[in-house]
């Protein structure tokens, strides 16, 4: 998984990711079985992980959701929402392969979203997840 260290705070957790901080946000809320996790980027120790891969930084941007995930209680087979945001129509096939790689068996509900950009350019998806324990 993201190799960032999260920490639980009540119910929030915070991978320390610069962006966190800046924007005043949680990684993730935990709400009793539910657990909402912020936009992920693969961003990791401060430095965007795998420029112009947008597949690659599909795979990193899960991984650092997930653990978010797995630090709200809750595991990759709880996720019940995937939404994606892609700077490139082109990007969405690599981006979905990601995702059908992660959560084929799962079968989470999915929406993706062309935007106009991310808050660094090199940045070419960002994913956010919802897991519910059933």
């Amino acid at each position: 998984m993201g190799s960032m260290s999260m920490e639980k705070t009540g119910p929030r957790v915070f991978s320390g990711g610069i962006w966190e901080e800046r924007y005043g946000y949680a990684r993730a809320v935990v709400i009793g079985e539910r657990v909402i996790v912020s936009g992920c980027t693969a961003t990791v120790d401060g430095e965007l992980q795998h420029v112009g891969d947008a597949y690659l930084q599909s795979r990193t941007a899960m991984d650092i959701a997930l653990e978010a995930v797995e630090m709200g209680g809750l595991t990759r087979v709880d996720v019940v929402m995937v939404r994606y945001y892609v700077v490139d129509h082109d990007h969405f096939d690599r981006v979905g392969q990601a995702i059908a790689e992660v959560f084929g068996d799962v079968r989470p509900a999915c929406t993706g979203v062309r935007v106009a950009g991310l808050v660094d350019p090199r940045m070419l998806v960002e994913i956010e997840i919802e897991a519910l324990r059933a």
